[in-house]
């Protein structure tokens, strides 16, 4: 649940450089009846909300924040349920004791919960403040067979996420990585049953590197690639270039997106078939890459697998084939402005997320948001807000945000949160809060002031 760009400490604040033509083309439209309705907030919980043991991280802590998230008007909040936790200690042995007292936390706190079915690892990635590899018995197979993740032209491996390249074979101790997807979801169904529909509300299905459909194109571990690089192709293992070679005269298709669609709509048929009728919403998250967005060939992108040009869009087929399984599509960077980019990286990440609220609109999909960097200023919100109320292409059906952890309960960090989380379900009409929030609680800026808390540092996870 995070995006390659930047650190907001380096973020580039510089005066209005661009023409009236590019301004007017890419501007945020202001709000219309349409997209009146509430939008609901969720928070990220830390991504080691669940210890490497299997056991909910920290509950004294979390048990506090969650009641200041309810406290402030927050819908919900949002976890990552790691592959390499849950089946940790061998194939089919599932650990979800400590999401089992998450979930149950939540449902105490009158909470929603968006659980994310997370098959890649954590760690290597902007924001990623924790270590989870895949589970050890899936690296022993990849210490067996290296084709079994990604790889660049220079040979370099990439651990982050299974190749899709070997999606249907047998690799993993006798299931295809397809069929381990799928047990997994299938151990998620039958355990939280009886929570689906109710407590969870949306399942996030990962597809790959940072739970995004797309390919590791511009990992940033041992710096392999930089901000605003064009990032490498992945198709340098052998079921890769075997399917290359095997489409090498389908000429005019596009092997490398039409590779990552067929994933992505493998992983959403079997997701759809697990979860339908539970109540729960699908979902799938497509990455913002806004960096080289301003160029003819838009080369990040294609390396990671959109083959978007200013000649051809490749977010529609994304998007009809979300629609295709009734899935959300998780959109991310909702917070960035173009004029804060630097001008060398040719971004433009409100033309991309414009793009996406309208091929969205066009597949008649729903549409969700993220931020891309930790953000916790006034402008940043109020771009989201802008954003979700647009008057070109969809507003947006939720906003996620990045992400739970002690500077959010600080000061100003938490005001802006707590105005932001009114505005959006008060159609934009909020400007300020005072101190105290509205359902006169005795949540104050920062600090929980109740009686029964008395420790306010055990506000905030650490």
């Amino acid at each position: 649940m995070k995006e390659a760009q930047l650190s907001h400490d380096n973020i580039f604040m510089m005066k209005s450089r661009k023409s009236d033509k590019w301004e007017k083309l890419h501007a945020i439209s202001g709000p219309h009846s349409s997209n009146d309705a509430k939008v609901p907030v969720f928070v990220m919980l830390p991504l080691d909300a669940i210890t490497l043991g299997g056991n909910l991280n920290k509950p004294r802590a979390m048990n506090a924040s969650l009641m200041a998230l309810k406290s402030a008007g927050v819908e919900g909040v949002m976890v990552d349920a790691w592959w390499g936790l849950v089946e940790k200690d061998a194939p089919l042995k599932y650990n979800w004791e400590g999401y089992a007292e998450l979930v149950q936390m939540v449902q105490r706190h009158g909470l929603k919960l968006q659980g994310v079915m997370s098959f890649h690892q954590c760690g290597g990635n902007v924001g990623d403040s924790c270590s989870i590899p895949l589970p050890p018995w899936v690296l022993e197979e990849i210490g067996k067979n290296p084709d079994l993740v990604y790889t660049d032209r220079s040979g370099r491996r990439n651990p982050e996420y299974i190749s899709l390249g070997c999606d249907s074979l047998p690799v993993l101790r006798g299931r295809t990585p397809i069929q381990v997807y799928t047990d997994y979801m299938r151990s998620f169904q039958n355990k939280f049953r009886d929570y689906l529909g109710e407590v969870i509300v949306e399942i996030q299905v990962g597809m790959g590197p940072c739970g995004e459909l797309r390919y590791p194109a511009y990992p940033e571990s041992n710096g392999t690639w930089r901000f605003p690089g064009i990032g490498e192709f992945q198709c340098y293992d052998k079921y890769m270039k075997a399917s290359l070679e095997a489409s090498a005269e389908a000429i005019g298709k596009d092997w490398g997106q039409g590779k990552l669609l067929d994933h992505g709509d493998r992983i959403l048929a079997t997701a759809k078939g697990i979860f339908q009728g539970s109540g729960a919403k699908l979902s799938g998250k497509v990455a913002g890459i806004h960096w080289l967005y301003r160029t003819r060939s838009h080369a990040a992108e294609l390396t990671a697998g959109y083959y978007n040009t200013r000649h051809h869009d490749g977010y529609l087929p994304i998007a009809r084939m979300f629609s295709k399984h009734g899935v959300v599509l998780n959109f991310t960077c909702m917070e960035m402005r173009d004029r804060e980019q630097p001008e060398s990286a040719n971004c433009s990440p409100e033309g991309l997320v414009q793009q996406v609220k309208m091929v969205t609109r066009t597949a008649g999909i729903e549409l969700a948001g993220e931020n891309a960097l930790e953000r916790y200023d006034a402008g940043a919100y109020a771009q989201v807000l802008a954003t979700s109320r647009s008057k070109s292409g969809n507003g947006l059906a939720a906003f996620t945000y990045l992400r739970m952890n002690k500077k959010l309960f600080e000061g100003d960090n938490w005001r802006h949160l707590v105005e932001f989380v009114k505005s959006m379900s008060e159609h934009g009409q909020n400007k300020t809060l005072a101190e105290r929030d509205s359902r006169g609680t005795n949540l104050y800026v920062g600090f929980i002031k109740d009686k029964n808390v008395k420790k306010t540092k055990e506000a905030a996870l650490v």
